[in-house]
């Protein structure tokens, strides 16, 4: 259907970009940042690259220049691949800004179009609507009862209501509209609107970290207190030992280094963005980081059904006259004239400028059943907006000739109680409604009023309405639906209904689409009388809620919340605000929803497809996952580096310092690309959606969890152990000792690496895992490792040399067997399943 334009042209494309050319793109610019100076800052603070530079500063002290360069090199490797990260994330992160930025409506070439907040130019006329954000500062040239909510820039929540003929008559960018419809010429834009040059406050909000982020850089703070508690004993031993304090030096930051996890934080933002990203490519915008976090853990959804449910491709279906007590068929064309006025009735009272499905249906319906189109012969003169519980809009318009048609129309049991209808009538009614409704059709009721003068009363309730009847609009389930809900169910997440639909109308589509519980539900009025412990108990028991409103839909979402549910909740439309803003995951939807329910979600569905949720739910598991395998494997595999480096000087063995700190940033430099590429390229599990929600509390640095961490750093410490005490018992120098353990710990680290894929399935089926990272990073490593031990120069720098066949085959068979132990724990996992 041609939008209206009220006779606006608007700008041509030359004037456009003239206008562009003179005054810029309507872009909010801040302060400049330098992201790579940013994250260089970062990094030089990071206490591994500060010990790397200590350790080289003292090699260089000590005369030995080669070590001192190969630190000053792994600092400039480290700082490569944390700014390569830095990167990607950073990437990530402006893709999904670039792709949230809100689109706006204007009138060019005489036609609407939709465009880039950021195309917007001055001169335009920019044409907003209920629900939308304002995205400049413009003068309103016409408006419908329009209301702006301007809580942004002066913190008053109430609506200020806005006309062209007023002083009221203008509107400002990042405001919201609450009611309404406005065409408005653009006057400002970027940093010269009102946002804009208050917009200096905003570059001092910053996000506040997530619990996980909270649990990892407490961990991390502890470890390096740790890390310094032994680093200064460490010192002290070797120095009483051997009273030369550059060494000694050396001895204890060689200690210090491996005890710091400095890749736990990384990979967490590297997984976190990393998975914002992924889903971005799924159709799936995350406007939150800690929605990342959160999604593996929902619990419950609920969802509207109008849109979410439904294609929300409403047709008006069926029309019923109270006149004649009959039910028409729309596709039928044959109307009586009863049924026509009811039709054109609720064109009336739709808004001129149509963008609610029903509404543009009503308009389209009267076009094609009409012998005259009116709606150009008469002018709206006063409006009642979309009001009441249960609620219902009413319209007065007027010809050149004074004739008025005040029209109505709103949910049938609004219009009942306005309307003067006796007792046979309200039963002709009434089972007109059950009869539409058990059908599946949403039902709205009509009416008309008469009123002569000017002095309009306050209330539309006030006025005398005769009822007409019943307008029966059928919106079809969406095809996937069932499946959706019944991955939902399979993944342990129930779902719930919140609709501003009637019961029998809801109850149909439910039972249609296989939805659990669709026998039973409350509504709105019903709902708000029960105490919180009885509202407590009804939201666990009952999953459809009918007749909703914004306060019913808040607290529905604040009682699960109480119960200890992680809350997911869909909505499009500017009542859903609220509840959007207070489920732990607001979901908004892409294409239909309001800029209001987008704002105050955290993710966003770009094609309205609940299907994506599914989506969503399975990645945010298997980010978690990831990143859980991620540490733990960190947790692993720093233990044995730790012990290997600590034991055999603290118990005086024969080769105290069996590592020094170029072998420690070597096996860093393996672990770091593990734990990020690696793990952050794992495929799903294929249990993984058939398991309950993860509770929010559970976390990676419990007793539970670290414990397997612990044990299999334990077992491979042993390993490592056990091949020095070998070469030490074969006669073996200090380099074929280093190398051995050095071979060992390599062999435990591929092994972890491919043992931690799963702590379910067995190494025989996550090897056939789709991660081409895996063969790459592994084959890597072993390469290096053997140019270290078998290539003279590396060999005689690391202090290494080549091992027999042998003493070869020992050490790797150590540290697998260090490893795959683990095998037998996840087999009696699965068989006790």
């Amino acid at each position: 259907m041609k939008i209206n334009t009220f006779g606006l042209s608007g700008l041509s494309d030359i004037q456009v970009k003239a206008s562009r050319e003179k005054y810029g793109t309507n872009v909010l610019s801040y302060k400049k940042e330098n992201a790579f100076l940013d994250a260089l800052k970062r990094i030089i603070k990071e206490p591994m690259v500060i010990l790397l530079l200590a350790a080289s500063l003292i090699y260089f002290l000590t005369g030995k220049p080669g070590d001192g360069i190969f630190l000053f090199l792994a600092v400039v490797i480290v700082a490569t691949i944390s700014l390569f990260q830095d990167s990607r994330s950073r990437n990530a992160l402006k893709k999904l800004q670039d792709f949230s930025q809100p689109k706006c409506s204007v009138i060019r070439n005489g036609e609407v179009k939709e465009i880039s907040s950021a195309d917007l130019v001055i001169g335009d006329y920019l044409m907003v609507e209920e629900g939308k954000s304002i995205t400049a500062d413009a003068v309103i040239v016409h408006a419908n009862d329009f209301s702006v909510n301007e809580s942004v820039l002066t913190g008053e929540s109430l609506a200020v209501y806005k006309d062209s003929s007023s002083d009221e008559n203008l509107i400002f960018h990042g405001t919201t509209v609450a009611s309404g419809l406005a065409i408005a010429t653009v006057q400002a834009i970027g940093n010269k609107t009102q946002l804009g040059r208050i917009g200096k406050s905003l570059e001092s909000i910053k996000e506040e970290k997530t619990p996980l982020e909270l649990q990892i850089n407490s961990f991390v703070k502890k470890m390096v207190m740790v890390g310094g508690i032994i680093f200064l004993a460490v010192w002290l031993i070797n120095y009483l030992r051997f009273p030369h304090i550059l060494d000694s030096l050396i001895k204890a930051l060689t200690l210090a280094m491996s005890i710091l996890p400095e890749e736990i934080p990384v990979a967490f933002t590297t997984f976190m963005a990393l998975g914002a990203w992924r889903m971005m490519n799924m159709g799936i915008i995350v406007k939150q980081m800690k929605t990342v976090e959160t999604l593996g853990s929902a619990s419950i959804i609920c969802t509207d059904k109008t849109g979410t449910l439904t294609e929300n491709r409403m047709s008006l279906t069926k029309i019923y006259a109270l006149q004649t007590n009959q039910i028409c068929d729309v596709e039928d064309h044959l109307f009586d004239s009863a049924s026509q006025e009811i039709l054109t009735l609720g064109m009336w009272a739709s808004e001129p400028i149509p963008f609610d499905p029903m509404e543009v249906a009503l308009h389209d319906a009267y076009l094609k059943n009409s012998a005259k189109d009116e709606r150009a012969e008469f002018h709206l003169i006063h409006e009642y907006p979309l009001g009441g519980k249960p609620p219902m809009m009413t319209h007065l318009f007027e010809n050149s000739y004074g004739q008025r048609i005040i029209s109505a129309k709103g949910a049938p049991e609004a219009l009942i109680v306005v309307s003067h209808l006796s007792g046979i009538q309200k039963q002709n009614v009434n089972e007109a409604i059950f009869s539409l409704a058990k059908e599946g059709y949403r039902v709205l009721a009509v009416g008309e009023a008469s009123f002569e003068g000017n002095n309009f009363p306050k209330n539309q309730q006030e006025y005398e309405f005769s009822f007409k009847g019943l307008l029966a609009f059928y919106d079809p389930p969406k095809k996937n639906i069932s499946a959706v809900l019944d991955a939902f169910y399979a993944a342990g997440i129930s779902v719930k209904i919140i609709t501003g639909d009637n019961a029998q109308t809801t109850g149909a589509i439910a039972k249609q689409i296989g939805f659990r519980g669709a026998e039973d539900c409350i509504g709105g009025d019903e709902l708000m009388s029960l105490s919180l412990a009885q509202l407590g108990e009804k939201v666990k028991s009952v999953n459809i809620f009918t007749r909703m409103f914004p306060e019913a839909k808040l607290k529905i979402i604040n009682a699960i919340k109480a119960n200890k549910e992680i809350v997911a909740m869909t909505g499009d439309g500017v009542n859903d605000g609220p509840a959007l803003k207070a489920a732990h995951i607001g979901i908004a939807m892409g294409k239909k929803g309001t800029e209001i329910a987008k704002q105050a979600a955290s993710l966003i569905l770009l094609e309205d497809d609940l299907s994506k949720m599914v989506d969503a739910v399975a990645m945010g598991r298997r980010i978690y996952a990831n990143l859980k395998k991620a540490i733990q494997y960190i947790i692993s595999i720093h233990i044995p580096i730790i012990l290997t480096v600590f034991i055999p000087l603290a118990m005086g063995w024969i080769y105290p310092n069996i590592f020094s700190p170029v072998h420690i940033i070597f096996l860093e430099l393996i672990m770091g690309p593990t734990c990020s590429i690696i793990y952050e390229n794992e495929p799903i599990e294929k249990n993984t959606m058939l398991q309950k929600p993860r509770p929010l509390t559970s976390t990676f640095f419990d007793w539970k969890e670290l414990s397997i961490s612990i044990i299999q750093g334990l077992f491979i410490t042993a390993g490592t152990l056990a091949a020095y005490q070998y070469a030490i018992n074969d006669s073996a120098d200090e380099s074929i000792t280093r190398t051995m353990v050095f071979s060992c710990l390599i062999s435990a680290n591929i092994s972890l690496t491919l043992v931690n894929r799963s702590f379910f399935y067995s190494l025989f089926t996550t090897i056939r895992y789709k991660n081409n990272l895996v063969p790459i990073i592994i084959a890597i490593t072993i390469a290096i490792s053997g140019a270290l031990i078998y290539l003279p120069p590396l060999a005689s720098f690391f202090g290494f040399q080549s091992l027999s066949l042998s003493r070869l085959l020992i050490s790797i068979v150590l540290g697998f067997v260090s490893v795959v132990w683990f095998e037998l724990v996840k087999w009696r996992s699965r068989a006790s399943k």
